[in-house]
């Protein structure tokens, strides 16, 4: 029977649902796409070609084919493919993605006029499926003469979507994240080419295309350790709290089969969950995937893209999060059918789909949430960091110029005076050189040639011992409520990374290079914290003299039960405020000084300071205030 002509190929479906339901079934090109990319990996195929033309869209693979009795069982749609274990594997061994057999509909989504062509065993055949069937659902066979293979000559299939509703993106890079997101399953004994323009471009491996991007990553099951080796960790030194490897999640579940047995399953998760590094430039074009979701795949093959806005809290951290977890138990042959008819998502009352979701938002989510914290702190530590030894840098730069200029200023100037007063003895011109040099110092101010120093510098300090931390914490808070920016404090025991100086850099170093030896003029506003606990703590006392050294003026805010002594300036009235086993109090007169001294750096430091009524109320948020 060589003859197409004579060949029928039937339709096991009704015309009328085919029309209705095929260009409506998959809502989005790259699920599509996704379906028919499925057909070819279950049909053994090693390459699968995506080429876009101007007037169609095709998808050709180099898999097994199908011979006239195999497109019989091809056109009865919606006859389940898997029904026992030894259905739900290829002949080279692969885990079958396909069940409902409804994945063949899914061009039709795309276009009204699909041309099926196919080898087998060196024989051609092939037919037009269309929406418009006839009422007898006899489909047009295709000539051979008509039939044209873009990649593949010996085996395999081209599926020929003409003037195709949906186009693909010109993008090459876009092509080939979208469909990584939707169908991962990519190696070497599986790839995936795009031609497009009579380019070509091949997606080979899907580990590196997502996990380099990844500051974070827990990694679950040991199927997937291999990924570790493909994550780019910014801080190697604290891998331990950015790459986590943990054992697949197992629970055990009493299910009923299709035949309606209760019978105990092992629910297993495997998988990866991860935090973007960044999210700039992650702007997905018009109908694209958005890039930070959690997968559900079930045999290599999305069942669901995006569980995020079911287990999510709406958290800013979860815009960084990107995972796929695999649950096989999902598609397992044995149990009923949980996907959706559209094959974008899982009935939500199934138990195994409640126990991935509860487990994800339990456990999983705030995990990966959290290491993200733990990587942005690290970025942050070193932003800080670099932006200290550009600061360090301009701060040589400043100090060789103006060492430079002082030298040649000064010398030229002794020269010339001693020239005019016709005076050779040596010590004289040493002398003048110094008096020159002592007046340039004083002067050099106004020159203004310290402003890109000053503008990096810290602005206040507040000097103070850890156990006097719950008052440090509210002087803290009423001078950000007062609008001094976090970046402006000196606060070693700040919650707020920020305000703390870098990792690894000691508080004395900082203040010396830049205020104590800086040429420029300017000096820190120090906070004194005193207390009976501060001349026992050494970090303090440091502090003190630090701040006592590099201090431009000061204020004391000190704790029932010490009496603050010289250096400090005690001719100033001191804050006082009480410690009691309820927390800090205060009387109503220490309230106003507070307010009264918060408000008063802030004027000297030019911040724009809230009323005396606003920060009394605010001081009232943080500590009790009795009458007298």
């Amino acid at each position: 029977m060589n003859n197409q002509s004579e060949r029928k190929y039937e339709l096991q479906l009704d015309p009328k649902i085919l029309r209705l339901l095929g260009p409506s079934l998959y809502t989005n090109i790259y699920y599509i796409l996704a379906e028919l990319i499925a057909n070819a990996y279950d049909a053994d195929a090693r390459n699968v070609y995506i080429i876009a033309k101007p007037d169609s869209i095709i998808v050709e693979d180099d898999g097994i084919g199908m011979s006239y009795e195999d497109t019989k069982i091809y056109l009865n749609v919606a006859a389940e493919t898997r029904t026992t274990k030894k259905d739900s594997y290829t002949k080279k061994g692969r885990r079958k993605i396909g069940r409902k057999g409804v994945g063949k509909l899914a061009a039709l989504s795309v276009s009204d006029n699909i041309w099926v062509q196919t080898i087998k065993d060196g024989k051609k055949l092939g037919f037009i499926f269309t929406i418009y069937v006839r009422d007898d659902r006899i489909l047009d066979p295709l000539e051979e003469k008509d039939m044209r293979f873009e990649k593949i000559k010996k085996h395999g299939t081209s599926i020929i979507m003409k003037e195709p509703h949906y186009g693909l993106n010109k993008s090459f890079e876009t092509i080939k994240k979208n469909l990584l997101k939707i169908f991962p399953l990519i190696n070497r004994n599986f790839r995936i080419h795009i031609i497009q323009n009579d380019k070509e471009e091949i997606i080979k491996s899907f580990d590196r295309e997502m996990i380099k991007q990844l500051g974070g990553l827990i990694i679950i099951g040991s199927d997937f350790e291999y990924l570790a080796n493909f994550f780019n960790n910014d801080y190697p030194d604290k891998e331990k709290k950015l790459l986590q490897v943990r054992k697949e999640k197992k629970k055990p579940m009493k299910l009923r089969n299709k035949d309606g047995k209760e019978k105990e399953y092992n629910l297993i998760i495997k998988g990866w969950v991860g935090a973007y590094k960044t999210t700039r430039g992650r702007k997905a074009m018009h109908g694209d995937f958005p890039d930070n979701f959690i997968s559900l795949l079930s045999n290599s093959k999305i069942g669901e893209y995006n569980i995020l806005p079911v287990v999510g809290k709406n958290k800013l951290q979860e815009v960084y999060v990107v995972g796929q977890l695999h649950v096989d138990l999902f598609e397992e042959t044995e149990l009923p059918d949980m996907a959706l008819s559209n094959r974008q998502g899982y009935k939500t009352d199934d138990p195994r789909y409640q126990e991935v979701i509860s487990f994800v938002a339990k456990k999983l989510l705030p995990d990966i949430v959290e290491i993200r914290t733990v990587y942005a702190n690290y970025h942050k530590e070193e932003k800080e960091k670099e932006k200290l030894k550009k600061q360090e840098q301009k701060e040589r730069e400043l100090r060789k110029l103006v060492d430079k200029y002082k030298k040649e200023t000064s010398g030229s100037a002794t020269r010339r005076i001693t020239e005019m007063i016709n005076q050779s003895d040596k010590n004289t011109l040493t002398k003048m050189k110094k008096i020159i040099e002592d007046e340039m110092n004083i002067f050099l101010p106004i020159v203004g040639i310290k402003k890109k120093v000053d503008a990096q510098k810290k602005k206040i300090l507040i000097c103070h011992t850890k156990d006097d931390k719950d008052l440090s914490d509210v002087i803290y808070s009423l001078l950000l409520f007062n609008r001094v920016p976090p970046e402006d404090i000196i606060y070693t025991n700040c919650d707020d990374e920020i305000s703390r100086i870098p990792e690894g850099v000691e508080v004395y170093d900082y203040l010396r290079t830049f205020f104590v030896e800086s040429y420029s003029a300017e000096k820190i506003y120090v906070i004194y914290v005193t207390s009976k606990d501060m001349a026992k703590a050494w970090g303090a006392v440091t502090e003190v003299g630090a701040g006592w050294i590099t201090r431009r003026d000061h204020k004391v805010f000190n704790i029932k039960g010490h009496t603050p002594a010289r250096p400090l300036n005690t001719d100033v009235e001191w804050h006082t405020s009480i410690r009691t086993k309820d927390g800090l109090s205060m009387t109503r007169v220490e309230c106003d000084k507070f307010a009264s001294k918060v408000e008063d750096m802030c004027n000297r430091l030019e911040y724009k300071k809230r009323t005396r009524e606003e920060n009394i109320r605010k001081i009232k948020d943080y500590v009790d205030i009795k009458n007298s």
